[in-house]
């Protein structure tokens, strides 16, 4: 009689239960003093004016110059720091109008930092309108003037959102396992919105994002270029798939979305992945962008961009791998001469040979290829094959 078969018993490992992880407001949120060094920094200024002209001389703005020439990178620091070039703005009859809207701006910031109201860029220009002689005659002035004394604030860790303008656009899309803690305005109650429970639909990222706090059991953050993409990946809950958590860049991040996505790489030690365009648009400013900042923010990069972010896709690597050929197109000449000038002129590209090597490849191949791009192989091959592939290449990633 054959002897009974008996079946070995196989112990499944229980899958490991997520780590909850918490963050209160940013530590500067908590601080509750940079109100009170933007309405000094504003007297200081106007204080220093008034006494020189009495003196019966010219009074002048000194502030940063804003621009790639004068940033300095290193992988340590891993963001755009500001060099040490200044510009000043004397009072002569040349910028008489330039040096009076300055001043009239800051004195809208003061009274709006004092009474805890706000004004949109857009608002401020038309505020301006009421201003005689000193009047914008278009907004791009008042943005510059507007920049321009953000700059010279900076220097004391006073931003923009400090001094009380505020964009027009709203900040990115974000979907998946996350929790943000808001406040009521008027009775400071909290408010949580469940990135996980938004429905068809996604948490909109406010202009203003220090005073969040946030709870998620994700893994990692997955920073999308494009918002076609970021639906299909919402449509099909890949977030709750991978646990993660999706950000919809929009393109270029607006500062907003730059600022929460480093709240959640810094506060919640979560690693950030980007998956953009393959093309130097979208590698060259979207995502340098989002890493270390961009020169023209030199000031603020600091606080505005995510230096723990690792490039996921689409590489020109990617191209040739999941055979992409076909469905590219070529550079543009406009595309040749960015990715030329990153190679030759970029701090951050320059100080990593991976990517001056990704750039030459995307060169030598004369394509770029979008996210869409994958659909040749199926409209959901991004979620099947791609993303499932290159996650576990984490340590290839580009920096």
């Amino acid at each position: 009689m054959a002897a009974k078969k008996t079946t070995k018993k196989v112990t499944v490992p229980k899958k490991k239960k997520p780590r909850l992880r918490k963050s209160g407001p940013a530590k500067d949120e908590n601080k509750g003093d940079l109100k009170q060094v933007a309405l000094e920094s504003i007297v200081e200024v106007a204080t220093s004016v008034y006494s020189t002209a009495s003196a019966g001389d010219l009074p002048t703005i000194t502030m940063p110059q804003r621009n790639l020439g004068n940033v300095t990178y290193s992988k340590e620091t891993g963001y755009f720091e500001l060099g040490d070039n200044f510009k000043t703005r004397t009072l002569d009859v040349n910028s008489v109008k330039t040096f009076a809207q300055s001043l009239r701006l800051m004195s809208l910031a003061q009274d709006m930092v004092g009474d805890d109201d706000f004004a949109t860029k857009r608002e401020a220009y038309y505020v301006s309108k009421n201003w005689g002689a000193a009047k914008f005659n278009e907004q791009r002035e008042s943005d510059t003037v507007l920049d321009d004394m953000e700059g010279m604030f900076s220097l004391k860790g006073v931003t923009r959102e400090t001094l009380r303008f505020v964009p027009e656009e709203h900040g990115g899309s974000v979907v998946g396992a996350l929790t943000v803690i808001d406040r009521d305005p008027e009775t400071l109650e909290p408010i949580r919105s469940d990135c996980a429970a938004m429905g068809s639909g996604a948490y909109t990222v406010p202009s203003s994002v220090d005073h969040l706090g946030f709870e998620t059991t994700a893994e990692f953050v997955l920073a999308i270029e494009t918002g076609g993409m970021f639906q299909r990946l919402n449509h099909h809950r890949y977030w709750r798939t991978a646990n993660c958590i999706l950000v919809e860049m929009g393109g270029v991040p607006t500062r907003a979305t730059r600022r929460f996505v480093r709240r959640l790489s810094e506060d919640l030690k979560l690693p950030v992945y980007a998956f953009v365009d393959c093309d130097p648009y979208g590698i060259c400013n979207i995502y340098r962008t989002l890493k270390v900042g961009s020169g023209a923010s030199a000031h603020i990069n600091a606080k505005f961009c995510v230096p723990n972010a690792t490039y996921l896709g689409v590489t020109p690597q990617d191209i040739e791998d999941f055979g992409l050929q076909d469905a590219t197109h070529p550079l543009l000449p406009v595309d040749i001469k960015r990715a030329k000038d990153a190679l030759k002129n970029d701090p951050f590209f320059q100080a990593h040979p991976k990517w001056k090597k990704a750039l030459k490849h995307m060169l030598k191949l004369g394509v770029r290829a979008e996210q869409q791009a994958f659909a040749k192989w199926g409209l959901n091959f991004v979620i099947e094959e791609y993303l499932p592939v290159k996650m576990k290449q984490i340590k290839q990633f580009l920096p």
